[in-house]
């Protein structure tokens, strides 16, 4: 199993429309084979700042995500909404071993 944390930063006149993008891209990843979480996240305390947490069972089906028309449709319509190119940190998970947990 795998986590990527994806790290945003959205122009502040903006935000608005990178989340109604980014809601339809949530709305279709986590119906993806081999999808166990897919969380969008805003900043407490600063708006502009989003953070995408995504879990798959595995590399292929995270890289599989990226092959998506929903993901393509995202990725074209956001890219001039970030103030700077979104960062994905990459994670194993430790607990919860069976993705039955998730």
């Amino acid at each position: 199993m795998i986590v990527t944390c994806v790290h945003i930063s959205v122009k502040k006149d903006l935000i608005d429309r990178f989340i109604m993008a980014t809601i339809d891209n949530h709305r279709e990843s986590v119906k993806e084979p081999g999808n166990l979480r897919f969380d969008f996240l805003q900043l407490a305390d600063d708006p502009c700042q989003f953070m995408l947490y995504e879990a798959y069972e595995s590399e292929q089906s995270a890289a599989e995500h990226k092959l998506t028309p929903h993901y393509a449709v995202w990725r074209d319509t956001v890219a001039d909404y970030m103030a700077e190119p979104r960062k994905g940190i990459k994670y194993k998970i430790i607990e919860p071993e069976d993705s039955s947990q998730w």
